[in-house]
Order: C-alpha cells, then structure tokens, then sequence
C-alpha cells in the first residue's frame, strides 16, 4: 500500500508514464540492481552465496528483497524435491534486464 501511495505521489508530481514509474521503483530500491547483477553473472544462486557476493547487505533485507522481486516476478525460488536444497534464478522477465544492466554498466563506466 506505501508503495502506491509513493508510486501516485510521484506520478503526480512529475506526471512520467506509470509503467516506467514503477520500473524505476522496482529497480531503484536499495540492493534489487545488485541482487539482479549477481543472478545475470552467476545463474542459480543459493542464498548465503547471493549473500556473500553482496556483503553489505543483511540477511533480513535480502530476503525481503528476494521476496519482492519474486512478487514483481523477476527471480523465482527454486526448490528441489530430492534434497533440502533451495536456490534462485531469474525469469525470462528478470533476464530481459541484461541489456539494462550493460547500459548502466555502459553509463557508469563513462561517468562515475
């Protein structure tokens, strides 16, 4: 509901489309950029190996983060039937970021 609410209030304010609004919510929130980079790099990933690759991160907020980019249906949580095992991906959707991804590695190479 915050989330909306914020989404709304900016729309309003500066009056941008709402569907690249919402991109921009979903890919500006602290750590899902990172979170996204390391699945393109590394492919599945268990937990404490997205973890360790984002070190600043905690526990609890990466999970929330993993969690909402499973509800925007961009990394999915694969479990496995013949073992305890639990990892996680991207979907077609979040794969589609790849080109994204490299402009932003394109820009801040340039400018940062």
């Amino acid at each position: 509901m915050e989330q909306l609410v914020a989404e709304k209030a900016l729309d309003e304010d500066c009056k941008l489309c709402p569907k690249f609004t919402r991109t921009f919510m979903i890919l500006g929130k602290k750590w899902n950029g990172l979170i996204i980079e390391v699945l393109l790099k590394n492919g599945n990933m268990r937990f404490k190996d997205i973890a360790s690759s984002i070190a600043k991160c905690s526990d609890r907020v990466l999970c929330e983060r993993l969690k909402e980019l499973e509800d925007e249906q961009i990394v999915v949580r694969n479990t496995y039937e013949s073992s305890s095992r639990v990892d996680y991906s991207l979907t077609e959707r979040g794969q589609e970021l790849r080109p994204v991804m490299e402009a932003v590695h394109a820009w801040s190479d340039k400018w940062i």
